[in-house]
């Protein structure tokens, strides 16, 4: 299905990234596994074999994204596929004495490096008629308490999203965006997973009984960037168990 591309998946040295990246490299893509954590995207390529390539870098630092652009671009050749997928989650409200910091952080990993990473392999993809995928959330739908941070953010990428599609259509690019709901990842195991009265609230919303797995969003992902999905642009996928339907 996806013989002959090559797929930067950022954030995926765990959790959405590196189940996705082990689904496109099944599907015949070649991945650069990307990763602030070096050792843990050098192990999901180890997993994948000789297909991908790990790269540790923090995409919140644009020349370094700009770097990895370069280095991707000689070391597999230009990309066709990226996965904007490197988040965190802050779940603190403005009263809290983190907040600022709170702020920042989460604008530069969910917000700021999905700019920086799309400029970096812009040309790329314009080279190659590319194609985008973003990780937003179901929180640019629906709010939950002390989440004002990461909801903003998640806003942002689905704004993002829309922006860019209408934007990069013409050379050929499509971009979309894969908005998760409850997914068990690292990125929440010290948050709902261990709070069985969150868990709680959150399950009463999701009519499939069960919370999601990272393979859960992979499918939708791989969906998006084959040519299954050629022409959908602009659209956020909710992969979210039913959560928005009650």
């Amino acid at each position: 299905m996806l013989d002959g591309h090559i797929a930067v998946v950022t954030g995926g040295g765990s959790g959405i990234g590196r189940g996705t990246a082990l689904v496109l490299a099944e599907a015949g893509a070649r991945v650069a596994v990307v990763d602030i954590d070096g050792a843990k995207a050098e192990a999901v390529a180890d997993e994948i074999g000789a297909a991908a390539k790990g790269y540790e870098v923090d995409v919140t630092d644009a020349d370094a994204c700009q770097a990895l652009a370069g280095r991707v671009h000689i070391e597999i050749g230009p990309a066709s596929i990226l996965f904007n997928n490197a988040g965190i989650v802050r779940r603190a409200g403005l009263s809290s004495n983190t907040a600022r910091q709170d702020w920042e952080d989460t604008m530069a990993v969910n917000v700021n490096a999905l700019f920086y990473m799309t400029h970096a392999f812009l040309e790329q993809l314009k080279e190659t008629k590319g194609r985008i995928v973003n990780t937003g959330s179901i929180q640019s739908h629906v709010h939950t308490p002390n989440s004002v941070v990461y909801t903003t953010s998640k806003g942002a990428v689905k704004n993002f999203t829309v922006g860019l599609a209408a934007e990069l259509g013409p050379f050929g690019i499509r971009v979309n965006a894969v908005a998760p709901g409850l997914i068990f990842t690292p990125i929440n195991e010290d948050g709902i997973q261990k709070k069985p009265e969150m868990l709680a609230r959150f399950m009463q919303h999701i009519p499939l009984g069960r919370p999601g797995a990272p393979e859960d969003i992979a499918g939708p992902v791989l969906f998006l960037v084959s040519d299954l999905a050629q022409y959908v642009t602009g659209v956020t996928l909710a992969a979210d168990g039913g959560y928005l339907t009650v």
